[in-house]
């Protein structure tokens, strides 16, 4: 019964996932031909907000279009990546011609070499211009397609961020000069590529030497994953592969985490706030995206600072989450504690009170305030000297 209802939920996911991909063409004077897009918008995608979303252009997109976007759906879920633009290039019959490179350079020429350009030249400026696409550009490509989306990390300015790199068919001298090129890139640039045991022999042969040289540079803008999974072919590993790859490119997206609050928040050098400021612009330095440090995040912080005993960053935490909503009490609530740690009673207790005229959040209602206040005694001390002015600064 259980397998049943899992099936019916599975096939009711999947009807709503296909029923949402919409077809497009567009008509290429580069290759003097209309080629035929695939096409998946996010789900709260809305054309006249100001939410602008990354752009994942899927070569092989007869096949390999849909993976992604199964894949897409499931972290976008769990909010591990942001909602993005996935765009898959039909290929089919053409594939071998548009893929199609120098044998001693490995880089497109001819009929590869106009499909180079209607990428970049055609389709990319279309995109931009249809529909909210950030600034960061993702590239899958599988086998053939794979190592074709490598020359574009040869032009002067790359035309993806983010390569990700199945089981590539690597040639001629692209593959002796990656890890060279992937060392003097000035921007961030991520690269992802995968094999396995039983991939392709030749195939695999390349991708280990690719993955030795590559392994070996250092640079810091460089961020580089190599996946060689185990009893997968040619085929079966791309599913994985994809899993791996976006979760590993977006992982500074995710939401805070144990492992990250452990081996970065807890030691890290300075008060708290300037973390979670660091961390967000980063992702707003990357993606394009402006995302919103949410009260969960808050809280996990605030228990760091109490565990590091950092009660400097616990003011400035909630100087940070009253500046970014004013509204929320949440800020004001970190400002009390703060207050009710140092002994300041009286502050603590105006500060509660404030709270309770704003608006509340998850964890923290009006009644749990009340009880704050009901618990504090109001004393004079003489370490309340000045508070009239912290107040005025809080």
């Amino acid at each position: 019964m259980k397998k049943t209802i899992l099936i019916v939920l599975m096939n009711a996911f999947f009807c709503q996932l296909f029923a949402q991909i919409t077809y497009d063409e567009i008509a290429s004077s580069k290759l003097n031909a209309v080629r035929q897009l695939k096409i998946k918008l996010p789900n709260d995608y809305n054309p006249d907000s100001e939410l602008i979303h990354p752009l994942i252009i899927v070569f092989d997109g007869d096949y390999l279009f849909e993976p992604v976007v199964g894949q897409l759906q499931f972290q976008t879920y769990f909010d591990d990546m942001p909602s993005s633009i996935v765009v898959g290039v039909v290929q089919a019959n053409e594939r071998f011609y548009d893929g199609y490179c120098d044998e001693v350079t490995g880089l497109p020429k001819e009929s590869g070499l106009r499909f180079y350009e209607f990428v970049a030249e055609e389709l990319i400026p279309y995109l931009d211009k249809k529909y909210k696409t950030s600034k960061f550009k993702v590239a899958v490509g599988h086998d053939l397609m794979g190592n074709f989306i490598n020359s574009y990390l040869f032009k002067e300015d790359p035309l993806f961020n983010a390569y990700v790199c199945l089981s590539p068919d690597l040639s001629g001298t692209v593959k002796d000069y990656l890890g060279e090129r992937l060392e003097f890139f000035k921007d961030d640039i991520f690269y992802y590529m995968a094999t396995s045991d039983k991939d392709l022999p030749g195939i695999r042969n390349a991708v280990i030497d690719a993955d030795n040289q590559i392994s070996q540079v250092k640079n810091q803008y460089l961020t580089y994953y190599f996946d060689d999974f185990k009893n997968d072919t040619h085929y079966t590993l791309v599913t994985s592969a994809i899993a791996r790859s976006f979760d590993k490119i977006f992982e500074i997206y995710k939401p805070l985490r144990e492992k990250e609050l452990e081996e970065k928040v807890l030691p890290y050098e300075g008060t708290l706030d300037e973390y979670l400021v660091d961390r967000y612009k980063r992702i707003e330095d990357l993606f394009g995206i402006k995302k919103l440090i949410t009260e969960e995040e808050f809280e996990k912080v605030v228990k760091i600072a109490e565990k590091r005993e950092d009660i400097e960053s616990l003011e400035k935490i909630g100087k940070l989450a009253k500046k970014l909503d004013p509204e929320s009490l949440l800020g004001t609530y970190y400002l009390a504690q703060y207050a009710e740690k140092l002994g300041k009673t009286k502050k603590a207790k105006k500060l509660y009170e404030s709270a309770l005229t704003l608006n509340d959040v998850s964890h923290i209602n009006r009644d749990f305030i009340f009880s704050k206040i009901d618990e504090l005694t109001v004393v004079d001390t003489d370490n309340e000297n000045g508070e009239e002015a912290d107040d005025e600064d809080n």
